[in-house]
């Protein structure tokens, strides 16, 4: 019997110990979603939508217990975490809910006389849907509800280290009164999860991860001709230009680097700004970062928490380490945090310049809480070293002219071009990205697309 336990990155305990899937688990599962996806399917969309909606209440109804577990298993500060259920799921939930009968209508064809001519949007079946830790509702949600709406059956097997997100979940729609099978909890290892993959009873794969998870999850899937949706690595920058609000630019761009403790998909990672504001920028980031306060993330005054692991906050400190051995200058560092503690999770801040990209710490995704500021002396400078990357997920642009950023947006490669704001998703707009990023497409008008397919009707009337 193989066992699988989330190690608390806050004090390294033990938050719970599963036990993972064996093939008859697996095979009476997928059983289970196979059979169940005709009923769903037939079930009225007006039904589906008020399921989820009940799901939805489930979970803002108990998010006091939900935002300790997301504390304890993955670090985010308790003074946070209630947000991604109040705040982010139930707005992302909500909008597609709010959309659903009008995207998932028939498609109405011009015809002539004595035809009638529509497009279906069939379901595909059942959805396996692989989801991150770093924010286990948020990207979640981005796939479930859609799926669920379109009238897809979905498996969720959700990263190790927030087991009890996917049983949340599970007991959200147990509660919602979903029937048997559509909704379906999958705890299991990486070998398991690509047999998964390959047993035809999956129509379509969602996966939030690393690059070479999405590789993987491509590969397993090779030859079935079914669809992998990925959102992937990330290097987003942030270009803050002469005529940006200074204030603004520095308060929201601190914020975008290290909330979660830089462990965000969209979260910035790289800041270029204009030479003419460049050090008024840079002191007023120096001094904001130093007003956090690290440290146990179950303590309201807690506002920058753990990283997920001490191997992931290891490799940071490698990044900045080497930063600075090829002469980047860290104008803050862990040092100037109590709880920062060598061969631990607990990283502080650190603010580097004299960064340029032949430095990792500016060209491989950190996922940490470090960022990395360049001098730039124009718009096409900024353009080039934000291009300068095998990810293309979001960018954020700092000013006061509208047509300069969608000037500057039309030249960049990536999914997101963000005004004076950063680090948030509008459930309204696509949220895709490009290159290594991945070709995953969630929410909006085009998020129930990837859980569809198109069937004509092509009907010759009786004359």
């Amino acid at each position: 019997m193989a066992l699988q336990s989330i190690i608390s990155p806050a004090n390294q305990s033990v938050v719970a110990t599963r036990e993972l899937a064996d093939h008859n688990k697996v095979e009476a599962i997928l059983s289970q979603a196979h059979a169940s996806q005709k009923a769903w399917r037939n079930t009225p969309l007006t039904h589906r939508i008020a399921l989820c909606e009940k799901m939805v209440v489930y979970l803002e109804s108990n998010v006091d217990e939900i935002a300790s577990e997301i504390s304890l298993q993955m670090g985010r500060p308790i003074r946070y975490t209630p947000n991604e259920i109040l705040r982010g799921a139930q707005e992302r939930a909500r909008h597609m809910m709010s959309i659903a009968e009008t995207q998932l209508a028939d498609i109405s064809v011009e015809a002539p006389t004595g035809f009638k001519k529509f497009i279906r949007k069939d379901p595909l079946g059942t959805v396996l849907i692989v989801a991150p830790w770093n924010y286990p509702y948020l990207t979640a949600i981005n796939s479930l509800i859609p799926a669920l709406l379109a009238g897809n059956t979905v498996v969720m097997k959700h990263a190790s280290q927030t087991l009890l997100c996917a049983e949340r979940f599970q007991q959200a729609a147990d509660a919602a009164g979903f029937p048997e099978g559509v909704f379906q909890v999958l705890h299991a290892d990486h070998a398991t999860v690509e047999k998964v993959i390959q047993d035809h009873r999956i129509n379509f794969v969602v996966f939030t991860g690393s690059v070479q998870g999405g590789a993987a999850m491509e590969k397993a899937a090779a030859g079935r001709f079914i669809g992998v949706g990925t959102e992937l690595g990330g290097k987003d920058p942030s270009y803050v230009r002469a005529d940006a609000d200074l204030q603004l630019a520095i308060a929201e761009n601190v914020d975008g680097a290290f909330f979660n403790s830089g462990q965000s998909c969209c979260g910035i990672e790289r800041i270029y700004v204009h030479e003419d504001v460049y050090d008024s920028f840079v002191a007023g980031f120096v001094d904001l970062t130093r007003k956090y306060v690290l440290g146990d993330p179950l303590d309201p005054a807690t506002s920058l928490g753990p990283m997920v692991n001490a191997s992931a906050a290891e490799f940071v400190r490698t990044q900045i380490s080497d930063a600075i051995s090829a002469g980047a200058v860290a104008l803050v560092d862990e040092t100037h945090f109590s709880a920062s503690t060598p061969g631990t999770p607990y990283l502080g801040p650190t603010v580097l310049v004299n960064v340029n990209h032949s430095m990792s710490v500016m060209k491989d995704e950190s996922f940490g809480p470090v960022i990395g500021i360049m001098k730039v002396a124009n718009d096409d400078e900024a353009v080039s070293l934000m291009n300068d990357s095998p990810y293309g997920l979001t960018c954020s642009i700092w000013t006061q002219d509208v047509e300069a950023v969608e000037r500057i947006g039309q030249q960049l490669e990536t999914g997101t071009v963000f005004m004076n704001r950063c680090d948030y998703v509008d459930p309204a707009l696509v949220w895709t990205g490009v290159k290594d990023t991945g070709s995953g497409i969630a929410l909006s008008e085009l998020g129930f697309t990837p859980y569809v397919h198109p069937k004509s009707f092509h009907l010759q009337l009786n004359k």
